[in-house]
């Protein structure tokens, strides 16, 4: 080729791709673009994403209040109680050489409880499990149920110990809301359809009794807002008639609404940071009666997502005198198995595993007026 026949882009082209000019084919440089067909991600059969053997829970499975509850051994299923004082029309100061007052005594009434059983179950078939660890499957399928299903078990728990004054326990355990209410008052600004609705035990509730009833801050016109008073107030109650809170519970909501009340109180003078735990439960970490709290009156402050929020308002505040309040444990959390894979098909009547988790108890408050509820909270 001449070295001047080289002049133009489509020259260098002619010469280096090939052609001629002679066949009358006109060159340029889109000549050469091609319609390519890419090996891209999305092409068909060519990726198949691997999820791995990991489950990331998307749940919040905390219950806090489950595990605020001291636990003792189921030893009997009663026990008796006084709920009324001696006459104070009898005895006291006596005139010299009188004779001797007459009589008296306290009353005293039995109160019978029965453990519940509360039981969560799960199973799988033969196949599920020989597959699990082959291709891309989850690995141990069934230890990865036995985890999810024993938090899901105490969280249940949890949300049964929560449940409004206004559902009954039934077979579920008895709820800590209930236990925290008056019931005269509750029936009084119409808080509860019925009366029996209080009942528990094999207590009836009805009437202005003082020794059944808790000490309740409700509201019969509707929602109000929360303030300091009425936080003080509840201990105020309380201590009167005898009893020490040692705990407080509520929901997230609650919490930052009592962290905003105190915040005009904040002093930054010697500031602690602090994280409020009791019996094993951690709150969330603030700052001593400021900000974030940790504490009220020197009482943890714990919070659940379970409390019960009241309708266009806030959570519920629980009182609690762990002294007199507790699960009473006839038979701790147990786990079963049974089926193929421990040799006995037979007993669920198929080719699989079944998994059971078991816990026998009920909550027992031996003095109703050592806590209390605030309730009715915009």
């Amino acid at each position: 080729m001449a070295r001047d026949y080289v002049r133009t882009i489509q020259d260098m082209e002619r010469y280096y791709y090939g052609g001629s000019a002679t066949t009358g084919y006109t060159y340029s440089s889109g000549d050469i673009l091609k319609a390519d067909a890419p090996m891209l991600s999305t092409t068909a059969g060519t990726y198949q994403a691997i999820y791995g053997r990991k489950v990331w829970s998307q749940l919040n499975q905390e219950f806090n209040a489950f595990s605020l509850l001291p636990k003792k051994p189921w030893e009997r299923s009663g026990w008796r109680i006084i709920t009324d004082k001696p006459s104070f029309n009898v005895g006291g100061g006596l005139a010299e050489n009188a004779t001797l007052p007459d009589t008296t005594k306290p009353s005293f009434l039995h109160v019978a409880s029965k453990p519940k059983t509360i039981g969560h179950a799960f199973d799988l078939s033969e196949v599920s499990m020989f597959l699990s660890d082959k291709d891309d499957g989850l690995g141990d399928v069934r230890q990865v149920l036995k985890e999810e299903m024993g938090k899901h078990h105490a969280d249940h728990i949890n949300q049964m110990l929560l449940e409004d004054v206004t559902n009954p326990a039934g077979n579920d355990l008895e709820s800590l809301d209930r236990l925290t209410t008056d019931a005269s008052k509750m029936q009084t600004s119409a808080h509860v359809d019925d009366t029996t609705d209080h009942d528990l035990y094999s207590i009836s509730r009805t009437g202005d009794d003082e020794w059944h009833n808790a000490e309740a801050d409700v509201d019969a016109s509707g929602n109000r807002n929360l303030s300091l008073n009425q936080l003080d107030g509840l201990f105020q109650q309380i201590w009167k008639r005898g009893g020490n809170p040692k705990v407080m519970l509520t929901g997230y909501d609650t919490l930052m609404r009592v962290q905003q009340l105190l915040q005009s109180q904040q002093r930054f003078m010697e500031s602690k940071r602090v994280t409020p735990t009791y019996n094993g439960v951690k709150g969330v970490p603030g700052i001593e009666a400021g900000f974030i709290v940790a504490t009220y009156n020197g009482v943890p402050l714990i919070p659940s997502k379970d409390v019960v929020q009241e309708a266009s308002g806030i959570s519920r505040i629980y009182y609690f005198d762990t002294d007199y309040l507790w699960f009473q444990t006839a038979i701790p959390t147990q786990y079963f198995e049974s089926g193929i894979e421990t040799g006995d098909p037979f007993a669920i009547n198929r080719l699989g595993q079944e998994g059971l988790y078991r816990t026998m108890g009920e909550v027992w408050d031996s003095f109703f007026g050592a806590g209390g509820s605030i309730r009715d909270l915009a």
